[in-house]
């Protein structure tokens, strides 16, 4: 009898080591798996009502002469690399990718907006390689007492802006959701009806209560739901997973933080990209 009950006793404690070192093992993988503390820069924002607005209701957030409203993300003034060139707004590419610093990085109109009908026209350089950005927020991390600023695409969906024939980027993710107007590396834009780089093209982004809707050259080429499972499962299968990316994954499922807004903005990456008729209509 004294014999069986010290197995149990043996067995009991075995049990509980080894419980406890799952536990502990949950923990860290919890723990690894973590988005790190981060925060939302809080700037002012301009004055719509300074702006044109056209006869069909939309807001010129470029006209072709001036760059206000716009800055770069992070920043306070328009990063050099971003000009007017024949009332285009053009980004004069390093050649290099993703610039993020010194004279380039990425630009926004310093504006939050909401429920919204975004219009632009787009071309970019043979194998050049942009997107525009929506519902971004300025978000800022601690490491080692230094303040540092994540990328804009870290908390907003992407519109992709590519050369779909020249660039690499075009045969990578899955059936060609990084190819122009794709919800970039979720969602593959069907029909792919892209014009040739250096030629115009014409994008549209649509955002109405959790709806979005991307159009290119007067197409509708997808559409989704942010704030669903759906959404979720998407951020999950793409590279932003909590796995491989716990702070992007928690940004990107809540996009537009606590009241679904945010900025428009239009990416560095390194590649000669122009815009034009950037307006904006504004939905209740």
């Amino acid at each position: 009898m004294k014999k069986i009950l010290f197995c149990l006793a043996l067995g009991a404690l075995v049990a509980l080591v080894s419980c406890g070192s799952s536990t502990k093992q949950a923990t860290e993988e919890t723990e690894e798996n973590a988005a790190p503390a981060y925060s939302t820069m809080d700037k002012e924002q301009v004055d719509l009502s300074k702006f044109k607005v056209d006869d069909e209701g939309y807001i010129v957030l470029f006209d072709g002469s001036s760059l206000e409203g716009w800055r770069g993300y992070g920043k306070d003034e328009v990063p050099t690399r971003w000009s007017i060139d024949d009332g285009c707004l053009k980004f004069s590419g390093t050649g290099t990718g993703e610039g993020q610093q010194g004279d380039g990085g990425d630009i926004i109109f310093a504006h939050k907006f909401k429920n919204f009908e975004l219009s632009f026209d787009w071309k970019v350089s043979k194998g050049g390689n942009s997107g525009v950005f929506y519902l971004i927020q300025e978000v800022t991390t601690e490491k080692d007492g230094e303040t540092i600023l994540e990328p804009s695409y870290i908390s907003a969906p992407e519109y992709q802006i590519l050369d779909n024939a020249n660039h690499p980027d075009a045969k990578l993710g899955k059936d060609g959701n990084r190819q122009s107007a794709s919800l970039y590396d979720m969602i593959p834009a069907v029909p792919q009806n892209q014009n040739a780089y250096e030629q115009w093209n014409e994008g549209k982004i649509l955002v109405y209560k959790g709806t979005v809707v991307h159009s290119q050259n007067g197409e509708n080429v997808l559409e989704y739901h942010l704030w669903t499972q759906q959404w979720t499962d998407m951020l999950q299968a793409s590279k932003f997973s909590q796995e491989k990316w716990p702070l992007a994954f928690e940004l990107l499922n809540n996009c537009g933080g606590e009241n679904h807004e945010g900025y428009i903005g239009f990416q560095d990456h390194g590649d000669d990209v122009w815009y034009r008729n950037i307006r904006i209509k504004v939905l209740e």
